[in-house]
């Protein structure tokens, strides 16, 4: 839709595809002939020892960070070793141990060629988590390096969250649910009881999209921590909506609607759902995912008049979030509209008025158990066109024909082609 605008831009989109097209033969070059760019310490540092007045750093600081950023000790770990990790190894009491190579056992201070470092460690997040997994033995991985603008060393605790598991959707909607909108800056959510009613007043978990990639997901997790504790505290299950951008955010299905395919790209749906995902399984709280058809108009059709008063005037997006919990709980999300006639097999839907006999023989459906469904209709005496009436006989006898003649003969109807003067 939209096409391209001039030849001009034709012409620079063509060179940016086969920009990009090279590159990516190039890296499936390096990648088939084993060559890894990569640059310890990140490209970044590396640029910067050519502009260290800008950066702020002498030429002794700058080799402080490469050293320390190409300085570092990892280990995966492996279930079933002893607190879930050979190489590194933690105790509950912070004791940190290593496994030397066989060229450095001389240097060990423990038996069976370890050396024990003499500072003690503590994890103020998660830590119970940490305790439970290394108890029983499971994997855990580590990571070794020095921060070189606090001047400490940190050790870091990794490991795998286990699938979540499902609980019945019964259950989960027993006690009322949080329906969450997503947006582009902000988390629209409204809590409804089993029976579909809002209760209390909307909420709003806003996130800011600015700054470096570490703030904005400091953002995204600050919002959902904030939801996730909220439904915690009232036993509630979330809902929210399946969402996915990744194939509705092309040039080919919005032209150039530019601020919009700008906003979808930004909003992280991806990232919060993961996020999601993992933290709501962490607090043992149920997620559940619907369709995000129409929310947003039937919410707002439906829900947001009704719902504004003198001290409450709810937004397009609240009104959203009250028709995504409606959904998750199995309620219609429009108000006064009747569910649509189940339709039987054996008949099809009636059709438009201009297009048969003014819908009459076939807005009565058959049920399944009823007999003779399937079987022919009886003949209905009279003509069996579609443009003469049952009643045409008795109103032919009091008029006159005007422009054509009508002849019948053995029950067939013959029109006559001649016009009659």
């Amino acid at each position: 839709p939209g096409g391209y605008r001039s030849r001009r831009e034709w012409h620079t989109k063509s060179r940016r595809l086969r920009v990009l097209e090279d590159r990516l033969q190039a890296a499936r070059s390096d990648w088939q002939a084993g060559v890894v760019h990569v640059v310890r310490g990140s490209k970044r540092l590396l640029t910067t020892r050519q502009h260290l007045q800008a950066a702020g750093l002498t030429e002794a600081q700058w080799r402080t960070r490469w050293e320390a950023g190409r300085r570092f000790l990892q280990a995966d770990g492996e279930s079933g070793k002893r607190y879930g990790n050979e190489t590194i190894r933690v105790t509950p009491d912070g004791e940190v141990s290593l496994k030397l190579p066989a060229p450095l056992t001389h240097l060990a201070n423990a038996p069976h060629g370890r050396y024990v470092l003499t500072a003690r460690v503590a994890f103020a997040h998660r830590g119970e988590q940490w305790r439970d997994r290394i108890s029983v033995n499971r994997a855990v991985a580590y990571r070794i390096h020095e921060d070189t603008v606090r001047g400490r060393w940190y050790l870091t605790a990794s490991w795998t969250i286990p699938p979540a598991t499902t609980v019945p959707l019964a259950a989960a909607r027993a006690r009322g649910i949080v329906g969450v909108d997503t947006n582009a800056d902000h988390l629209a959510a409204w809590r409804l009881d089993p029976h579909g009613n809002p209760v209390g007043a909307p909420l709003r978990f806003g996130y800011a999209r600015t700054g470096t990639a570490a703030h904005r997901d400091a953002q995204v997790r600050h919002a959902l921590i904030r939801l996730l504790h909220f439904a915690k505290r009232h036993g509630l299950a979330i809902a929210i909506e399946n969402l996915d951008f990744q194939a509705e955010k092309t040039r080919e299905k919005h032209g150039r609607r530019k601020t919009f395919r700008k906003l979808i790209s930004g909003m992280p749906t991806s990232k919060l759902r993961a996020r999601l995902v993992s933290m709501a399984t962490e607090l043992g709280i149920p997620l559940i995912a619907v369709d995000p058809a129409y929310t947003s108009r039937w919410g707002a059709q439906y829900w947001q008049k009704p719902l504004t008063g003198k001290t409450r005037k709810p937004t397009r997006h609240d009104a959203a979030s009250i028709a995504i919990g409606r959904r998750a709980l199995g309620h219609p999300i429009r108000l006064g509209v009747p569910p649509r006639p189940l339709r039987h097999w054996g008949r099809t839907a009636p059709p438009h008025d201009d297009r048969s006999d003014r819908r009459g023989h076939r807005t009565a459906q058959a049920g399944p158990g009823t007999r003779g469904r399937e079987g022919t209709r009886p003949r209905i005496p009279g003509p069996r066109t579609r443009s003469v009436s049952p009643d045409a006989e008795r109103k032919r006898a009091t008029r006159t024909p005007k422009t054509v003649r009508d002849v019948r003969s053995d029950q067939v109807w013959v029109q006559d082609s001649l016009r009659l003067t």
